[in-house]
């Protein structure tokens, strides 16, 4: 099979996965694109662009499914969205680069593998300075990698139960969706050559994201997602971290 229509195949399916649990999944783009020797300065513009569709799409329906919580969103939004515009200003080594975004995929890794339901999840009261810390440093990390956050926030508020799965789904997509658009203006300063492979890259990622979203705002049974999810991220991250190529 051509290497070309595999790359599109696996990008549908990891904007399906990530879409279903309510992230854009600029991670697994990354990862796919540094698999397949993408410059990082091609893969970030690019995630950030696949992020603002599915992520969007992602967050209308799990918004539809009454799962948002504005309280939550505003003070991580309002401090993360100019930090990662500057993130998005800055490059740096293509190794170095892809040893952070190794390194961040083992969040979502554990996140799918360890966190269950938990019955506490949503109960306890969120804090204004704390969000405001929690947002800063995604915030730059989302603009610097090309990420939207989504899969360091997830955890962070499932961990400190503040919201519960499909809450945390709804507020993740959005807080992807912000960040995305900042760090792509921060990368626009620099200049950003659009091709016509980013064109079919969105088309299919949207398809992969709707069907996804669709899916995962409903009552879907995502144990077999999250696992199949992991451990695809699993393989890439151990490429990112321990090879050279």
């Amino acid at each position: 099979m051509d290497a070309t229509l595999i790359f599109y195949i696996i990008l549908f399916v990891v904007a399906f996965l990530y879409a279903s649990v309510g992230h854009g999944g600029a991670s697994g783009y990354l990862a796919l694109m540094a698999l397949y020797g993408f410059a990082p300065e091609v893969m970030k513009p690019t995630a950030l662009l696949l992020n603002l569709f599915v992520s969007l799409t992602s967050y209308i329906q799990f918004y539809r499914g009454g799962h948002f919580k504005w309280k939550i969103f505003l003070p991580l939004a309002l401090v993360s969205i100019p930090m990662a515009f500057i993130g998005g200003l800055l490059t740096i080594d293509a190794t170095i680069y892809k040893k952070i975004l190794g390194a961040l995929l083992l969040l979502p890794i554990l996140r799918f593998f360890l966190l269950k339901d938990n019955k506490q999840a949503g109960t306890v009261e969120s804090q204004v300075w704390v969000s405001v810390f929690i947002g800063a440093g995604i915030g730059f990390l989302s603009g610097l990698i090309g990420i939207g956050g989504g899969i360091i926030l997830s955890p962070i508020l499932l961990l400190l139960n503040w919201t519960n799965q499909k809450q945390t789904a709804a507020i993740s997509a959005l807080f992807i969706f912000v960040n995305s658009l900042s760090g792509l203006f921060g990368q626009l300063t620099k200049g950003i050559h659009f091709s016509t492979d980013m064109l079919w890259m969105v088309v299919i990622a949207f398809g992969g994201g709707l069907l996804g979203a669709w899916f995962g705002s409903l009552k879907f049974r995502q144990e077999v997602l999250k696992f199949t999810l992991a451990t695809v991220l699993t393989l890439a991250a151990f490429k990112l971290l321990f090879t050279s190529a």
